[in-house]
């Protein structure tokens, strides 16, 4: 499976970091494309976040409309935007399509592959709503990065994993964790 991440520069680093950490170590996943938007390294930075890096991994500039990502003959089975400023989100979701990542999700829609969206932002103002549900009606599976406390989570990190590993499989991917009642 050939998988996208975009990181937009919605804060929320910790979440791009540990879906690209799960990625790298799933079997399934042969390459993965990362797009930075132009505030996502300084987001990153402002978070204290490393991404990591592996052979796996091909960095695709946010503004190479040339890339295979932009394209529906493309060989990328699915998209992640962890996390996704609402920003973004509207633009997607009215069909705007001015960077890659715009683009590569407009792409993901249009070719019915599986996009995920995952925001951050709170509260929601009737327009992100909307957005929201414009990109749900598209065929998009869009998760707020609402972490679950069921299994009374000891870190931060574990919390924020909650949101990551469904991202991950909604994207198609399958992957080990706790499940309810078990």
């Amino acid at each position: 499976m050939r998988v996208l991440v975009a990181i937009t520069g919605a804060s929320g680093a910790i979440y791009a970091r540990q879906a690209v950490e799960m990625l790298i170590a799933n079997d399934s996943v042969e390459a993965i494309g990362i797009i930075y938007s132009d505030n996502a390294p300084d987001v990153l930075k402002a978070e204290g976040v490393t991404m990591p890096t592996s052979q796996k991994i091909v960095n695709i500039a946010n503004d190479d409309m040339w890339s295979s990502a932009a394209s529906g003959s493309s060989r990328w089975n699915a998209m992640i935007i962890i996390p996704a400023s609402m920003g973004t989100c509207g633009r997607i979701a009215a069909g705007i399509s001015r960077t890659l990542i715009e683009r590569a999700a407009d792409v993901m829609l249009k070719q019915r592959r599986r996009l995920v969206v995952v925001v951050r932002e709170a509260p929601y103002s009737l327009i992100h709503l909307r957005n929201m549900v414009t990109l749900t009606e598209a065929g998009a599976v869009v998760i707020p990065a609402s972490p679950s406390f069921y299994f009374n989570p000891s870190s931060i990190e574990e919390l924020c994993m909650t949101i990551t590993t469904r991202a991950i499989e909604m994207a198609g991917i399958s992957v080990e964790h706790k499940h309810w009642g078990e």
